[in-house]
């Protein structure tokens, strides 16, 4: 266990409040909070999961999925069990819902520098937070972080976005990257399905391109749930007002924990939400589970030729120039690609 870093005590008594996300848990004395991953003892609040890594692989960056981000390269992606989201449609629950489910945090004590031991031992250019949500093991991401970027590497975020803005900085000051899950534009969406609310997701989203932080968006598409037009056409616009080059990632559905009974998203679904953020003037809408679909590839928004094409997880050719260039018309493809 590790003493959590964002926490205040409530009229110098043993109850406390979580100031890590913005559920805002009020904790008494032997009491966790929502995510189950947080415990207040005797006034103190202590992370139950600091560097208890339930995952920790190797994986091609485009998984994540990052597409502007160092193409072709190896990422270290480790996680916790937890979560302070309740996705009934969660592809990962077996591990993000672990400690509601069974109360208890397992995994393997692993510290900054073993994480970054593995990375390099497998030529990684960068460690991610991802599988369950990073903002629920903070301080294990904030000391791998900085230890990682000491060390030669770099930093990247898969994460839901419900995080308040203090550890949000803190943070965001060692990634170089983030992809935020936008799960639909409805409030009662993220209430009822998600056990959340939407607000804070927008202003995550906004504050990491202000930071300088490179961001990608991922919409899950559920039939039904959160593909009507206008949801998606709101959700273009959004990310549209904040930077035309953000990539959104449209990805589809397979059903999963407790909405097996829903059908995969069909292809022609992902297809029509590609064209409504093509019409909203993004420049980058890609297709995601849907492997060989034109809509993997990366197109200049300048000339229209393709400069990165992908298969999966995999570069089949990358004609981009150092520096982001296309080398057919020289335009500046926005991404961190150095």
């Amino acid at each position: 266990m590790r003493q959590a870093k964002y926490y205040e005590k409530i009229d110098d008594g043993p109850t406390v409040k979580c100031t890590l996300c913005p559920h805002g848990c009020v904790i008494k004395s032997g009491r966790m909070g929502i995510c189950k991953v947080r415990r207040n003892d005797d006034g103190v609040l202590m992370s139950l999961n600091y560097g208890k890594a339930i995952a920790l692989h190797h994986d091609p960056i485009e998984k994540k999925p990052l597409f502007h981000v160092l193409p072709g390269s190896i990422t270290t992606s480790i996680a916790t069990v937890g979560c302070n989201m309740t996705c009934t449609h969660c592809q990962n629950h077996d591990i993000s819902q672990y400690p509601v489910r069974f109360g208890e945090c397992p995994g393997t004590h692993t510290t900054p520098e073993k994480v970054v031991e593995q990375a390099k031992a497998v030529g990684a250019s960068t460690i991610a937070f991802t599988y369950t949500e990073p903002t629920i093991f903070m301080e294990w991401a904030l000391d791998v972080a900085q230890y990682a970027v000491e060390n030669g590497l770099r930093c990247v975020s898969v994460t839901n976005g419900y995080v308040n803005e203090k550890p949000l900085r803190d943070l965001a000051a060692n990634l170089l990257a983030a992809n935020v899950d936008l799960k639909a534009f409805d409030p009662r969406f993220y209430k009822m399905t998600c056990g959340a609310s939407l607000d804070p997701v927008k202003d995550t989203i906004v504050l990491l391109h202000e930071l300088g932080v490179w961001v990608e968006v991922t919409t899950l598409l559920i039939p039904g749930l959160n593909d009507q037009a206008e949801q998606l056409v709101a959700m273009a616009e959004f990310i549209a007002s904040i930077d035309l080059a953000i990539p959104w990632h449209l990805s589809r559905f397979h059903p999963a924990n407790q909405m097996t009974d829903l059908p995969a998203t069909p292809v022609d679904s992902i297809q029509r939400a590609r064209n409504i953020g093509q019409q909203a003037g993004l420049e980058f809408v890609y297709s995601g589970n849907v492997w060989g679909h034109e809509g993997e590839n990366t197109i200049c928004p300048g000339c229209g030729k393709t400069i990165i094409q992908r298969h999966g997880y995999s570069i089949v050719t990358n004609h981009l120039m150092p520096g982001g260039k296309c080398p057919f018309c020289e335009k500046l493809v926005k991404g961190a690609w150095a």
